[in-house]
């Protein structure tokens, strides 16, 4: 059994930032309100940009970093739950618009889990499909499923992507532990993305935009997010103080500093890039790693933790050896 090493990180950010004061001219709302609840400032916002064309802008600069032949890749996996069509998937889109053909290519929607769960199944790929490299993305235009006049909502969520080239190496296992749940009785909490259009006889099934008890979701991810990163560690026979970095889904500060303070663990060692993001659901985890790597911060060798959380409701953590 070969392990999965990543190779290269990239990511790819829409052209237009909307600012917290920005959004306070549309909206009964202002910078101190929007980054004293949720610690985020700015957030880039989809204009022309899609799913499938950020996802693409992954897969370029990856492959232009590492020089690999396309040939060798196996599979595209994209994190999604705002791809831009159900058919095709925004990863085969990508695969085109990147100029690549007959490579593997499907879309995974865990949600804000999303980059976890396919991270993990990317681990299992490089195995059943015995090829060299894959990518892994997770892409996101969320603006499509906001309602700009709701400031519960509309003020958290930002676009973008971020992605990982992957590597089959014989060499020690470097996913160490993974933990991928889904509590389903807990599904209407929240929800976004409803077609529009009706079936055959079929009743409306709800709205297209996000619809969030907020409360209740803050209780299942400092909750579940803890116990998921505990059950990871139980599960790699390793301690939670081994870990170099935790790389959580971007939601919330509130909730990233909640979970340090549950698990016992300095608020230092959890990255952030709320303030200048926002909620980028599945792409919010590997752009951080993106920007920590460029930054220095994540190095090779190091103990990282991913954990994601979000509809499903579903929660999802990775311990791996940079």
């Amino acid at each position: 059994m070969k392990t999965i090493k990543i190779v290269n990180t990239a990511s790819q950010l829409p052209e237009k930032i909307v600012s917290n004061d920005d959004l306070s001219k549309i909206m009964d709302t202002s910078d101190e309100w929007i980054s004293s609840r949720t610690g985020i400032k700015n957030r880039h916002i989809a204009v022309e940009e899609t799913t499938a064309s950020l996802a693409a802008g992954v897969i370029k600069k990856l492959l232009l970093q590492s020089q690999v032949d396309p040939a060798e890749i196996g599979f595209i996996i994209v994190a999604t739950m705002s791809p831009d069509s159900t058919a095709p998937a925004a990863a085969a889109k990508a695969e085109q618009l990147a100029g690549l053909n007959g490579i593997a290519a499907f879309d995974l929607n865990a949600a804000c889990s999303g980059f976890a769960f396919a991270f993990t199944t990317a681990s299992g790929l490089v195995n059943s499909l015995d090829c060299k490299y894959g990518i892994v993305i997770g892409s996101e235009t969320l603006s499509k499923l906001v309602d700009w006049q709701d400031r519960r909502t509309a003020v958290l969520f930002g676009d973008g992507a971020g992605g990982v080239l992957v590597q089959a190496v014989d060499e020690d296992e470097r996913l160490l532990a993974s933990d991928l749940k889904t509590l389903a009785g807990d599904a209407d909490y929240l929800t976004a993305g409803f077609l529009p259009r009706q079936g055959w006889g079929q009743k409306k099934l709800g709205s297209p935009y996000f619809q969030m008890d907020g409360h209740a979701v803050y209780s299942f991810a400092t909750r579940q997010v803890s116990r998921s990163i505990s059950d990871a560690f139980a599960k790699a026979k390793l301690k939670i103080t081994d870990a170099d970095w935790f790389l959580l889904h971007q939601a919330n500060q509130r909730i990233i500093d909640k979970v340090a303070d549950l698990l016992g663990v300095s608020q230092k060692f959890f990255l952030s890039s709320l303030k200048d993001y926002g909620n980028t659901s599945a792409a919010s985890i590997p752009t951080l790693l993106d920007l920590s790597v460029k930054k220095g911060l994540v190095k090779r060798g190091q103990l990282i933790v991913f954990s994601g959380f979000g509809a499903g409701l579903s929660v999802g953590t990775v311990i791996y050896r940079y």
